[in-house]
């Protein structure tokens, strides 16, 4: 090896070890002054203090180690000269037995003692203090030391940052620039993630930018550590695009860089991308295989594309590599073979498991619960309690949205009632939205208008888009337009409660109405998301888009949907043309319905498929009606049966009933 090389790698080693336990390398604190003067004056009793003192030191750290706190805390008050390493065991004992007035004995003795200045038990203050939720205490001992190192900053930025301030950590890092402390690849990791500690709002996304401009100025782009945090702060604010260049242009990638980005496109409703991006990570030739935070990015995007055999791939791997014990993995399988339409494989998954906690119980239902079978997500939830598991806030919007799909409105109004009689749990904006939803699907609009008004919190966007998607099923007028009006104000960008408006002018033929809403979605440069739906065919993923013209790709699948249209008419189908906003003839209307996404995967399927392979198909909204009589109607004439997951609920289509029972 040559010299340069010897030289950096034993300052790699140095800074490898700075960076675990940065204060190690300092030299010892002198004693006292009152130790070092009894010392001088009676030198033959040097070896038996020292001796004295370090029997102590070790029995001290000795007790802590066997979890004997009490005792060690007796020890310390004897003791004149506690090490460095007896108040780091000390306050990590504290941590462990969750005792805050013990953890003021200790740093009060530390005071005591003039270790309060001493920087690497500063930072184990500040974690002690973070783990035992005082945060009032972690700024105190920030703002005593005077010796800020960076890990000291650090502690504090990792404390605030857990605790959910964001905002405080932020400003404190502009502070700490001020100072002249350089940041190390643990500062940039702590303040991404305070980006979105509390909120997602474009002030904190312009931090995060400042930020990542910080990281390229100092040669951090280079740390996968950073540049993972980087991709998961832009999957959390929705910028997929900025995720996917930080991950693209990553120089290595581990398995937590990939996972990251995984997640990234399942949470932000771009599944397909997310099983393409796991299929790449599989075929790399490095030594990066997916963990179990990966598993359940992945088989997420899979229950979203309803892609059985790619989950049964995913299966089979769980099991080949002992992921089966992990909750989180079989909570998500439970969910992936359910959004896959194989509900007795989801329910076989749970009876199978060795443990279940609330998380994997919430699978289930929810899972009966967008199925359509309410009284057996209800069932569940009875089960749960009975068992001894304490529901959750998303037990109770599982449930009440079970409830919802099933038109169980007395059952659903039971369990709202019973969340703070019997459960001790206030209500929150998620679970009015459900009732608002209950109610307004049963038609019982008046009702869902009072629960509103009846809100002890601000209704949100989710509340009044249940009354506004009500509103639009029974086309009430004066309704909807007294919700949107709020949605305009809360979500000016989201477009689709003005398509919502506009559906429920053009079902009452105020075309005029119709033409301003379109007006202001122009305005303001919004545009309606396209309808698009998957099928998975032979392992493979195939997406479809919404058209309005004949595009030549489809020109198989629009002459079969031309002829399959044509051929139903005489047996009783008659297109539901109302679901076009446009004020033109029923012909242009039938042919722009004939388009949509879901009955181009239908066609696909019906092509594609043997006779007797179930088609599975998943669409990112809502099914119109239209396509919902279409698909009732192709599954008795091509006696198919085919299984649609919008963004509501699961349509079981055979023989020409729909598991809905047309409750759209």
């Amino acid at each position: 090896m040559r010299y340069k090389e010897i030289i950096m790698a034993c300052f790699n080693v140095i800074s490898h070890l700075n960076s675990h336990s940065p204060h190690r390398l300092l030299p010892p604190k002198p004693k006292p002054a009152r130790l070092i003067c009894s010392l001088a004056l009676n030198p033959s009793s040097t070896t038996t203090t020292t001796t004295a003192n370090s029997n102590n030191n070790n029995r001290i750290q000795s007790l802590c180690k066997q979890g004997n706190l009490n005792q060690a805390l007796q020890l310390l008050s004897a003791e004149p000269n506690p090490t460095q390493l007896t108040y780091e065991l000390l306050l990590l004992s504290c941590t462990r037995q969750h005792s805050l007035s013990d953890a003021y004995t200790v740093h009060s003795h530390l005071s005591d003692n003039g270790f309060d200045q001493d920087p690497f038990l500063a930072t184990k203050l500040i974690n002690m203090y973070s783990e035992l939720d005082s945060i009032d205490h972690v700024r105190q001992v920030f703002d005593k030391t005077r010796d800020r190192t960076i890990y000291v900053w650090n502690a504090l930025f990792r404390s605030l940052t857990l605790a959910g301030h964001g905002e405080e950590v932020l400003d404190l890092y502009r502070r700490m620039n001020r100072t002249g402390i350089s940041s190390d690849r643990f500062t940039y990791t702590y303040v991404l993630k305070a980006c979105v500690a509390s909120n997602c709002s474009s002030t904190l996304l312009n931090r995060g930018k400042e930020i990542h401009a910080h990281i390229l100025r100092h040669g951090y782009d280079a740390s996968v550590y950073v540049m993972t945090t980087l991709v998961d702060m832009y999957a959390r604010f929705g910028c997929v695009t900025y995720a996917s260049v930080v991950f693209e242009e990553m120089a290595v990638k581990n398995v937590v860089s990939w996972s990251a980005m995984i997640a990234c496109y399942a949470r932000n409703e771009m599944p397909f991308e997310a099983v393409e991006l796991f299929r790449e990570m599989m075929l790399q030739t490095c030594d990066t295989y997916p963990n179990s935070v990966t598993m359940v990015s992945v088989l997420q995007a899979c229950a979203a594309l309803a892609a059985l055999e790619q989950g049964k791939l995913l299966h089979a791997y769980i099991l080949r590599k002992g992921l089966d014990s992990i909750l989180p993995v079989i909570s998500a399988l439970v969910v992936m073979y359910a959004k896959c339409g194989k509900l007795e494989l989801g329910q076989r998954v749970f009876d199978q498991m060795d443990k279940r906690d609330v998380v994997s119980w919430n699978s289930l239902i929810s899972s009966y619960g967008v199925h359509g079978y309410g009284e057996k997500a209800i069932q569940i939830f009875e089960e749960m309690i009975n068992q001894g598991v304490s529901p959750s806030p998303i037990s109770l919007i599982s449930v009440l949205g079970a409830c919802s799909h099933a038109g169980l409105v007395e059952e659903g109004k039971r369990l709202f009632k019973s969340m703070q009689r019997d459960h001790k749990m206030r209500p929150g904006v998620e679970h009015y939205a459900c009732m608002v939803d209950l109610l307004g699907r049963a038609n019982r609009l008046d009702e869902a208008a009072k629960i509103i008004e009846d809100m002890r919190i601000e209704p949100g966007p989710r509340v009044w888009g249940s009354l506004l998607g009500s509103c639009r099923i029974h086309c009430n007028v004066e309704l909807a337009e007294r919700a949107s009006k709020r949605l305009f104000e809360l979500e000016p960008s989201n477009a689709g409660n003005y398509v919502l408006l506009a559906d429920v002018y053009a079902e009452a033929n105020m075309w005029d109405e119709v033409k301003r809403v379109k007006k202001l979605l122009e305005a303001r440069g919004l545009q309606k998301i396209p309808g698009r739906s998957w099928i998975e065919v032979k392992r493979k993923m195939h997406s479809f888009v919404s058209v309005d013209e004949f595009n030549q790709p489809f020109e198989e699948l629009q002459a079969l949907l031309i002829e399959l249209c044509s051929e139903m008419k005489e047996k009783g189908y008659m297109p539901q043309t109302k679901v076009v906003l446009y004020d033109l003839d029923d012909k242009e209307k039938e042919r722009i319905v004939l388009g949509h996404s879901e009955k181009l995967a239908v066609a696909f399927g019906l092509i594609n498929t043997s006779k007797g392979e179930t088609i599975r198909i998943t669409k990112n909204l809502r099914l119109c009606e239209d396509c919902h009589s279409f698909t009732k109607f192709i599954s008795k004439f091509a006696n198919k049966e085919i299984l649609v997951r919008d963004v509501n609920r699961f349509h079981h289509f055979r023989n020409g009933v729909c598991s809905c029972g047309d409750y759209l």
